[in-house]
Order: structure tokens, then C-alpha cells, then sequence
């Protein structure tokens, strides 16, 4: 994370004239760089009941030292006992810990799911393992804790006839939808027909459909969200995500990958342990299914508590991005690539751009990363792979050769506009990545207070509308720019580490709220120009801000505007060389009841968009006026 530099901005212009503005037919800059994209933090600050579908929590028992196996969410069915146990002959030895349910008679247990489970006329596919031998059936159930009605049970015949660990799969549908989410899972059979009193189980897991109806795979409702956003790519694994607490504790890919019983989770930084069950292969399938460029962040030597890998002990490191690589990329008669293909993905992807490591110049890693670390892993890389971008993790140092950055920024919105013009000088030998951006405050004259990670629950217009003037500098630069998203990504309303996120949700898929921000990437992301255009205004920037271009595949020109603190509306003449009178064009303009309005999770949208038609009058130009804190896209009919 960058900290700004803390300047009260106060921007309030009478516009009683109108800003004339003209955008040159040709002579700007070809901007292909410049996408929206996601940044996948959604796991670090939501638990993994996120994106990821899955609605059994807690389903391996997994734990280190750092946060111990627990049976957190589960509970026993009257008369049961739990206990966990790591046996002589474990289901894994990623997996080594699981329960032994114990009773008389009808004995089981119940999970809680991620703070309830959405329960509807779907199919939800289950499975479970357990070792021990028993002459019965199971029952696995979902269950209203409102009214005590079961939603949906089956019977699972037995198929323990020794005493090894055995795969139990099955279906439940549900015939109708539960009043709310306050629904459990439960499993149970009958310990006298035990040989010992009592079942090892672990791994217990149940998904709903999936978005592409993947295995293992990822919430329709987020993942349509994202789609109808239309991201243009995906930086995976995350951030403080891939550094670990320690370096034990980084991101491991090898660790991520293969059959879930051979995933052993790891302690976060953001306070729990996760499964893993969404790994390196889910974020490539995640790019697949939206049509995302993957950014892959690849671990650099550096930790959260400040630990660096020393110089004579990097190049496993190096060569571990490397062999990461060769799994995503390379053909299937090399080792890893034959791994890939093992693995149901005997195609190859593309991957073009990576960055080494996550905000380095914090946490006292600058020193290492500017005296060795980046630079091992740009020669390596740059090497083997000639044609990938490498970026480093910040833009504070001298990069080498044609090695990109990474900038964040989190401040309050009146600093987002002091930054509108930040890259007008900046060089093109190195791209940047806008790589996290968010308003996280309200104004306040001093900025972002880093003890508050809750400050506000949900993005507000005000904040929105900051962020959009920000990108509007960075479009009128796109030749500079790889990219940028909103970060982090997604809240679990029930249990989050940071706010304000891009999306919020619970889990009821029907009340996920795309926030305030979402409207603004929204707009911006589908109106891609793919050239900018010079625009010329006797006017200064503000309280208008804007960027104007071409989008060369249906020879539309684009105007993309946001008013920030003005107070009237804002007159606009508007000509494009080449457009003459009676030109058409679709105007949009984002507006909210309120500065500080929000769109809360189960709530009604509070961003009002409207597009209207308007012609070119005299000397082919628009006239039109923007509101305050309004944001704003004009596109010609081709």
C-alpha cells in the first residue's frame, strides 16, 4: 500500500460558461494497455466462504501452529461426541487430522456452513470420506434451524467394508427454496451397526451449482457480477495473500494444485487457515471462464514480519517461479507441463505478464528487493521468458530494462483528484499496473487512518466519483498504463478483514450488492478506447475532468467525463474533428441521491444511470451538462 501525500483539496467552480472542448481526429496514443481487471484478495479478507462455492466449513479440519485444527462450525447431533484425531493412517498426509464421531444408536454431526447456506430447487452435489467398518447407510440432510424443516435428505449406502478410508458421494434436491439462510448440513448413521462405536470422517464437502458448472468451483452470483463488469484481467494469487507471515507460511502453488486430499492449506495473514481448494488451477480456469489476462504474482523472497530470503539463498526461489511457469505454460513433454496435463488441462495457457512479489518496499523489504532480489528474478525470467512483462512490486526504485511497476493507492477521495494528472509526464519504457486503488476514507484533511481497516462497509458516491476522476488520468495516458482494479475485491458481510470492497454478499446469493465503484468500472470498462485522442479546452481540469478517444473497431469516439465538486451543473461543447452536424451519440451519466449514498447488501441499488441521445448541432457539437458528482460517458453512433 502507497500512502499519499495528505492535501486537503477543495474544488468548488461556478461554471456559468460552458467548457469547449475539441478531441483531435488522430495523433493520440495507441491505449490497448489500459484494462479493468480484478484483484483476487477475496479470499484474504472473507474467509474462504467467498468465491469459492463451497458451503461446508471448516471441511478438512486443517490447522497449523499458527491456528490450530478446531472444530469450528460443527456441531454433534444429540447423543454423539466429537473428537479430533490425527491417526497412524491419515486420509492424507496433507490431510492428517480428522473427527471421530462417536454414539449409541443415531449418531452424527451438523455444520453451520459460511454463516448459513442458501438452500433453493437445485442440485447440490456432496461427498465425504471415512475409514472404519460399517453395515448401514447414511443420511445427509439440509435442515431449516427457523422451523426445524428438512429441506432435502438422501441415503447413502456404505461402502465401508474394511478399515481404510473410503469416498462416499451423492446428491440432494431440494424441492423448495428455505425462508432464509438459517439452514445446516448434517450427516449421521446408526453406530450399533459400527464395529467400534464409532466413524473417522473428514473432507466433507458440498457445493451448489457452479459457475460453468465447473467441479470445484466458483459462485454464480459473484462470478456474474464480475462478467456483466467485464474484466479484462485477473492478478492472482492476491496480495499480503502470496508474501505469508513468514517465509514458511508464503504461497505455495505446487501446494494448491491436484486432488483436494493432496492440498494441505496454509496459515493467511488475515487470520485463519485456508484449504487451498481454490488454487493456482481454479485462478487459471477463473480467467478461462471470464476471458480475463492472467497477471500472476510470483513470490519474491519477502515476508510480512520482514524476514528476506539472503542473496546465496534465492535461486530455489527463482527457480520455483520458474518451474510455476513451466506448469502454467509449457508444453506437455516437459515435468511440470506433464504435471498440468495430469491434472485435466493438457492445453497450455498464455501468460504475459507477471510480477515478482507484493508491495516490497513496505515491511522492510525495499533494501533486498532493490539490491538483489528483483533483479535475480527479472534476469531469470526475462531469460527463459523473453516475451513475458516482468513488474516489480512498486514503483519506488530504478527499474531495469523495460521491467514495469506496480502502484497502489489507497487515500481519501480529495487526494484521488490531486492525482489526476500524475502520469502526464511519466515515462513509457516502463508500464505501470494501477494494481490496488480504492477511496477508504472520507475526506478528512489528513488521510487514511491504517488502524481502521473498517472504516466504511460499502464504497460511497463521493468516493466513487474520486476514483473515477484518478482513472480518467490514467486513460488520458493509457500508453502508460497495463491496467487497473479496485482492491480488495469482495466482503463476506458475516466475517471481513477490510471495507470498503468492490462487491459485498452473504450467503444469499440474491442480495450480493455491486457497489457504487462497481457502477463507475462498470461504464469505463465497456466503452474501451483503444486510441486516445488529443482534447484541447481553453479550461482548466476541475471541477470537469476528462478523457476522450477512439474506439477503432466501430470507429465510435468516446468522451468519458466526471464532475467533482462544482456547484452547478457543468456546461459541455463538445467537438470531435470529423463529426459533423447531425451526428448522433449515447450519453450516460451516473448519478446517487447523495455523496455519501451506498448500495448495501440486500438493498436496492442507489447509482441512477441514464442514457440519452443527443445530436451535434452547429459545427458538429455536443452540447450537454453534467451534474455534480456525476460521471459520465458520450459515445457516437458509428
Amino acid at each position: 500500500m502507497v500512502l499519499a501525500k495528505h492535501l486537503l483539496l477543495s474544488l468548488l467552480a461556478s461554471c456559468s460558461a460552458a467548457y469547449q472542448i475539441s478531441v483531435a481526429k488522430s495523433g493520440g496514443n495507441a491505449t490497448t494497455n489500459l484494462q479493468y481487471g480484478v484483484m483476487e484478495e477475496e479470499i484474504n479478507h472473507c474467509g474462504e466462504g467467498g468465491l469459492y462455492a463451497e458451503l461446508i466449513r471448516n471441511r478438512a479440519f486443517q490447522g497449523s501452529k499458527t491456528y490450530p485444527s478446531s472444530l469450528d462450525a460443527w456441531v454433534p447431533i444429540r447423543g454423539s461426541s466429537l473428537a479430533l484425531k490425527n491417526l497412524s493412517d491419515p486420509l492424507s498426509s496433507a490431510l492428517p487430522t480428522s473427527v471421530r464421531v462417536s454414539g449409541i444408536g443415531q449418531s452424527g454431526f451438523t455444520n453451520l456452513g459460511f454463516f448459513g447456506i442458501d438452500v433453493r430447487p437445485q442440485k447440490y452435489s456432496g461427498s465425504f470420506y471415512v475409514k472404519g467398518s460399517y453395515n448401514g447407510k447414511f443420511t445427509a440432510k439440509l435442515q431449516s434451524i427457523t422451523s426445524g424443516k428438512i429441506l432435502a435428505n438422501t441415503t447413502i449406502t456404505s461402502k465401508c467394508a474394511g478399515d481404510g478410508w473410503v469416498q462416499h458421494e451423492f446428491v440432494l434436491m431440494p424441492e423448495t427454496t428455505a425462508s432464509n439462510t438459517n439452514n445446516t448440513f448434517s450427516l449421521t448413521f446408526d453406530a450399533s451397526k459400527t464395529s467400534d462405536g464409532y466413524l473417522d470422517f473428514n473432507l466433507i464437502s458440498l457445493f451448489p451449482p457452479t459457475w460453468n458448472n465447473r467441479p470445484n468451483g466458483l459462485r454464480r452470483d459473484l462470478m456474474q457480477a464480475m462478467y456483466d463488469l467485464g474484466p479484462k484481467f485477473l492478478r492472482f494469487p492476491g496480495g499480503n495473500n502470496l508474501e505469508g507471515e513468514t517465509i514458511p507460511g508464503r504461497w505455495k502453488w505446487n501446494e494448491t494444485i491436484g486432488p483436494l486430499t493432496d492440498r494441505p492449506g496454509r496459515a493467511t495473514t488475515w487470520g485463519y487457515e485456508e484449504t487451498s481448494g481454490m488454487g493456482l488451477v481454479e485462478y487459471m480456469e477463473w480467467c478461462d471462464d471470464l476471458g480475463m489476462e492472467p497477471i500472476l504474482a510470483i513470490w519474491s523472497g519477502h515476508a510480512l514480519n520482514g524476514d528476506s530470503v539472503s542473496e546465496a539463498d534465492l535461486d530455489f526461489y527463482v527457480q520455483d517461479a520458474l518451474n510455476e511457469l513451466e506448469f502454467l505454460t509449457g508444453p506437455v513433454d516437459t515435468h511440470y507441463g506433464a504435471l498440468r496435463a495430469k491434472y485435466g488441462h493438457p492445453e497450455p495457457w498464455t501468460i504475459r505478464y507477471v510480477e515478482v512479489g507484493n508491495e516490497d518496499n513496505l515491511s522492510g523489504g525495499m533494501d533486498s528487493y532493490t539490491g538483489y532480489r528483483f533483479q535475480a528474478f527479472y534476469d531469470a525470467l526475462s531469460k527463459r521468458y523473453p516475451d513475458i512483462q516482468v513488474i516489480a512490486s512498486t514503483i519506488d526504485m530504478t527499474l531495469p530494462g523495460n521491467a514495469g511497476g506496480d502502484y497502489h493507492l489507497y487515500d481519501i477521495p480529495d487526494n484521488f483528484i490531486t492525482k489526476f494528472n500524475m502520469w502526464d509526464n511519466y515515462t513509457d519504457q516502463h508500464p505501470i499496473l494501477l494494481g490496488e486503488i480504492a477511496a477508504t476514507e472520507f475526506n478528512n484533511g489528513y488521510g487514511v487512518n491504517w488502524s481502521d481497516y473498517h472504516f466504511s462497509t460499502y464504497p460511497w458516491w463521493i468516493a466513487s466519483v474520486g476514483e473515477a476522476v484518478f482513472l480518467l488520468g490514467a486513460e488520458r495516458n493509457a500508453d502508460k498504463i497495463i491496467g487497473t482494479t479496485y482492491a480488495p475485491w469482495m466482503m463476506n458481510l458475516d466475517n471481513y478483514e477490510w471495507s470498503p470492497t468492490m462487491l459485498a454478499f452473504n450467503a444469499n446469493p440474491d442480495q450480493t450488492a455491486r457497489s457504487t465503484s462497481w457502477h463507475v468500472y462498470s461504464l469505463f470498462n465497456h466503452n474501451h478506447m483503444t486510441n486516445t485522442l488529443p482534447a484541447t479546452s481553453p479550461d482548466a481540469f476541475g471541477p470537469l475532468y476528462y478523457a476522450a478517444g477512439l474506439d477503432s473497431q466501430t470507429n465510435s469516439r468516446i468522451f468519458k467525463a466526471a464532475v467533482y465538486n462544482s456547484t452547478a451543473n457543468v456546461p459541455v461543447s463538445l467537438k470531435f474533428e470529423g463529426v459533423d452536424r447531425g451526428a448522433t451519440a449515447d450519453l450516460t451519466v451516473l448519478t446517487a441521491p447523495s455523496a455519501y449514498a451506498m448500495n448495501a447488501v440486500g438493498a436496492p441499488n442507489k447509482v441512477d444511470s441514464q442514457t440519452v441521445k443527443v445530436t451535434a448541432g452547429k459545427n458538429g457539437i455536443f452540447n450537454f451538462k453534467l451534474p455534480n458528482l456525476s460521471v459520465a460517458v458520450l459515445r457516437t453512433n458509428a
